[in-house]
């Protein structure tokens, strides 16, 4: 259940109840798509950083080390020990992305694994049965994700399948939410919004999916190629029709400017891996821009990556030992920089959360929406 706590024009301050505990809102998923942080981070580091949710998924955990066997061990949270809620993406978007063969029906999709190259199927059933024997908190629908740019009579095409994939979706969860042996009976669905960059095929794919009335709705198929202001028309045009008592979910996005101004258009949710991925190639995250820690210039600095960051790495460790670290290709370099990171991305939603509570949002993001994606 969502619950607005405080509006400034259309970004939100809320939570959301899940079975594994209740969400502050706005939030950014940590992103543990096999079950880990890309970055040898674990589920205690994770409680360290500040992350509230983590996000696994559904495709990648399926094809190893396999979703029954991580039932049979008593579901993901109990198999990376994290008590925490999870939310699980559908595999949609892998398929469509990673797969070199791939034929799509009515049914579902046919394609080969990327890993060994044996065959699979997926549609609705399939990926909702996944994700029910992971357990997780929020199960994502499974959907196309389409293409920028597409033809509209595609996207069309598309978005009508993807209707009737959301309302099997829903029947099938509700009933493995219903077995007597059910990981996590309390699993919720999402719905996913797609519709490429046509606002019309958008608003009037987003008005059929609220009439399911699921306990929330994503914003999905961005962040591929359209350019940002794109993407920001895109937001504003569906926010419109996206049911105001349920969490928006704003998928794979982005960079803290990225955050910023979609918070400020009406998102309450986010998860990209560039943090963790940008981490492992010595770029970091500070509130004065990006740096990257290989440069030269950092050999003999003795200050931590961000004087005005309180994160374990910041408070112990220096510039010039991090370089170190990356020059001499050791793998606590990538652990300690994916660290900071992933805190710096976790403790910018504690802030946009802070001044949406004190009425000063339009004021932080005008201080910080451009100047974070900057490159020091």
């Amino acid at each position: 259940m969502y619950t607005l706590l405080k509006q400034e024009g259309r970004a939100r301050r809320g939570s959301f109840e899940t079975p594994h505990g209740t969400v502050q809102t706005p939030v950014f998923m940590n992103v543990g798509t096999q079950g880990a942080i890309k970055g040898a981070l674990s589920a205690r580091d994770l409680k360290e950083i500040g992350c509230q949710v983590e996000l696994s998924n559904t495709y990648h955990l399926h094809v190893r080390p396999g979703d029954t066997l991580i039932k049979e061990l008593g579901g993901l949270h109990k198999f990376m020990t994290w008590d925490g809620p999870i939310l699980t993406d559908s595999g949609g978007f892998q398929i469509f992305s990673l797969a070199s063969l791939r034929k799509i029906k009515e049914e579902g999709v046919k394609f080969n694994s990327h890993v060994d190259g044996r065959h699979i199927f997926m549609g609705p059933e399939e990926s909702m049965r996944i994700q029910a024997n992971l357990g997780s908190d929020i199960a994502m629908a499974f959907d196309e994700c389409i293409k920028i740019p597409s033809p509209r009579e595609y996207v069309e095409k598309s978005c009508a399948r993807t209707v009737r994939w959301l309302q099997r979706c829903k029947t099938a969860l509700a009933a493995y939410n219903a077995e007597e042996d059910a990981v996590n009976p309390g699993q919720m669905l999402f719905g996913i919004n797609q519709g490429a960059v046509f606002h019309d095929i958008r608003i009037e794919h987003m008005q059929r999916i609220a009439e399911l009335d699921l306990p929330g709705y994503a914003i999905g198929g961005l962040a591929v190629g359209e350019t940002h202001r794109e993407m920001y028309d895109t937001i504003e045009a569906v926010e419109e029709y996206m049911p105001k008592d349920k969490p928006r979910y704003l998928m794979g996005v982005g960079t803290p400017g990225n955050i910023l101004e979609s918070v400020a258009r009406g998102v309450d949710f986010f998860d990209c891996v560039m943090p963790a991925r940008n981490g492992r190639h010595g770029h970091l995250f500070t509130w004065g821009g990006i740096l990257n820690i290989k440069n030269e210039k950092y050999a003999r600095d003795e200050q931590p990556i961000d004087p005005n960051c309180g994160c374990p790495v910041c408070r112990r460790y220096s510039r010039a030992y991090l370089r170190h670290l990356f020059k001499a290709e050791e793998m606590l370099a990538m652990r300690l920089a994916v660290g900071h990171n992933l805190y710096f991305y976790n403790q910018l939603m504690q802030k946009i959360r802070d001044s949406l509570e004190e009425g000063g949002f339009d004021s932080f993001r005008r201080q910080y929406s451009e100047i974070l994606d900057k490159r020091i």
